[in-house]
């Protein structure tokens, strides 16, 4: 009983709506007759999250709803007050902590759908576009940096770098032009891990 008022309440820790039966509230009591416990029966925000990742010996692939780009996308608020997040900054922050302000995460992996917080690197946003896969789906070469260019019947090979685009040269054959890039990729850039790794 509250004191000075009278009126029994719930014999839960916390909980101070009034009595209904055998020392609890409504819902107290109605847990323990459907669940045979009075602890809420509805798994964590973590333990749903984590419901929905396979973890493998590699990435960790999301397995719920992603958005057209591949990334994972998971609801973490209510149905009053939504929150939608990408998965892959919400399993960061359970196992690593706080994401730095200003900061993205990149995927070393290049896998958008893997969570798995060993492959998430906190950079700018320059050091993640650093780390891009190979060229666009346009492309007639093949090859990130490397495009025909008609009036020299050669290979034009070009870098961007902090948003300007840096003339590399002209090569008379793809491969020639591919290692040109890499080169300079790799003199300018840091996040270039597919790069580092061909040279």
């Amino acid at each position: 009983m509250k004191k000075g008022e009278g009126i029994a309440i719930c014999t839960i820790d916390g909980c101070d709506k009034k009595h209904d039966a055998k020392g609890y509230c409504r819902l107290h009591y109605q847990r323990l007759q459907k669940h045979g416990t009075t602890a809420d029966p509805r798994p964590t925000k973590s333990e749903r999250f984590w419901s929905k990742v396979q973890r493998g010996e590699g990435c960790w692939e999301w397995m719920a709803g992603k958005n057209v780009n591949g990334y994972g996308r998971i609801q973490m608020g209510t149905l009053r007050e939504p929150n939608a997040q990408m998965a892959h900054r919400v399993a960061y922050e359970y196992v690593v902590g706080p994401i730095p302000e200003g900061k993205a995460l990149d995927h070393i992996c290049r896998n958008p759908g893997c969570v798995r917080p060993e492959h998430l690197r906190p950079v700018t946003a320059k050091e993640n576009s650093e780390n891009l896969g190979g060229a666009f789906s346009t492309s007639i070469s093949g090859v990130r940096g490397v495009s025909w260019f008609e009036r020299r019947h050669s290979w034009r090979a070009t870098v961007t770098h902090n948003r300007r685009q840096i003339h590399v040269g002209y090569y008379s054959t793809i491969a020639e032009a591919e290692d040109a890039v890499i080169a300079k990729r790799n003199e300018l850039f840091t996040h270039n891990d597919a790069d580092r790794r061909a040279a």
